[in-house]
């Protein structure tokens, strides 16, 4: 199996809820080491594409209210 490329993981990354947003898409690729993490998310239309991803992922995300925890 192959590695994924700096741009399948920034979408996998993306989608997953854990970043909330580009800074954090880097910062995570940064630690897993990919190369040329700047260069490959510095266009605007990626950038928007995975703010978008970021933030359907963060709504689609259960989240725990006081109703919930009973």
């Amino acid at each position: 199996m192959q590695n994924p490329t700096t741009l399948e993981r920034a979408f996998s990354l993306a989608r997953s809820g854990t970043c909330l947003g580009v800074s954090e898409i880097r910062q995570a690729l940064k630690r897993e080491r990919f190369d040329n993490v700047q260069a490959h998310l510095s266009g605007p239309s990626i950038g928007k594409q995975l703010r978008n991803l970021c933030q359907a992922s963060r709504l689609q995300a259960p989240s725990e209210s006081p109703h919930q925890l009973g």
